[in-house]
């Protein structure tokens, strides 16, 4: 809180902090009530004027203050004018800055990529006068082919003096059709050729493949051929079983029409002791026994 905005009541505290001390050393002055001899009067009188002289002082220094206060008042919004004035040129100062740093860091990027070009033509440079050299080192080869070829143009125009051709460019494209040619019949005889080997292939293949079935044909055969030796031994095997089993089943039946017959004999043998006797099959041997037992039983 500013000291301008102090109460009446601040206002007297301070005063009485300042100067009640003073105050009480010029009460300390004036003598004491035993000490005065004057009439009471007088003395009224006297602390009258002390108290008027105080009231002055007092004033005065209430006034001397309230100065000191507006001036501490004014220096304050001055400083905050100030104050205000400050942050508005340290924004702008900071705003310079950024300003500036952003323009350093344009020009930086601008240095950076005009030396890269600055480099990348240097390269461009070096590889073009490379190039250079290395045509005229081609030139140089070139010139000398040509020169050591010369002899050849000097037979090709012999040649076409002694020969049906006029021109050199004639001779030269009848070369180039009979190496065409050549390299056609070279082509076709490497093409034979290669149908030749594939065919040769192709034949071993096919011998070759044709050389396992038969030898797997022959191993099929020999095992059917083992097969039908095992199964011409088992057929004789079972003939001889199958006979022994007829000759055991015409006992067996044998046997089983006699104890149908001795059973039948028996069942009728029973039904004639019996006063009531049951409805039997002649075929049903079982229950025609169970009832010779029940019978045998009672």
């Amino acid at each position: 809180m500013s000291l301008g905005t102090l109460e009446e009541e601040d206002l007297a505290e301070y005063f009485r902090l300042q100067y009640g001390e003073r105050l009480l050393q010029l009460l300390q002055k004036f003598p004491s009530i035993e000490e005065q001899s004057e009439s009471p009067s007088i003395r009224l009188l006297e602390k009258k004027k002390e108290a008027q002289i105080l009231h002055r002082v007092m004033e005065e220094k209430k006034e001397t203050f309230k100065r000191k206060m507006e001036s501490l008042n004014q220096r304050w919004e001055d400083l905050a004018v100030k104050e205000a004035q400050l942050k508005a040129h340290m924004q702008k100062f900071e705003q310079f800055i950024q300003d500036n740093d952003q323009k350093r860091i344009r020009a930086l990027k601008k240095a950076n990529k005009e030396r890269e070009l600055k480099q990348l033509r240097v390269q461009e440079l070096a590889k073009a006068k490379q190039e250079i050299v290395a045509l005229r080192l081609k030139h140089q080869r070139l010139s000398s082919k040509l020169q050591a070829y010369s002899i050849f143009n000097k037979y090709l125009e012999k040649v076409v003096e002694n020969s049906e051709f006029e021109e050199i460019q004639e001779v030269i494209a009848r070369y180039k059709t009979l190496v065409s040619m050549n390299h056609d019949l070279m082509q076709s005889v490497q093409d034979g050729q290669e149908k030749i080997e594939h065919a040769k292939a192709r034949l071993a293949h096919y011998m070759k493949e044709k050389g396992d079935e038969i030898l797997q044909l022959n191993n099929q055969l020999a095992q059917l051929q083992m097969r039908y030796d095992r199964a011409h031994s088992n057929v004789i095997v079972w003939e001889s079983r199958w006979a022994h089993i007829q000759n055991t089943a015409a006992k067996k039946t044998l046997l089983l029409g006699t104890i149908k017959m001795a059973t039948l004999n028996l069942f009728q043998m029973v039904s004639k002791q019996l006063k009531d006797s049951p409805s039997v099959s002649l075929e049903d041997t079982h229950k025609q026994l169970d009832v010779s037992m029940v019978v045998g039983y009672l």
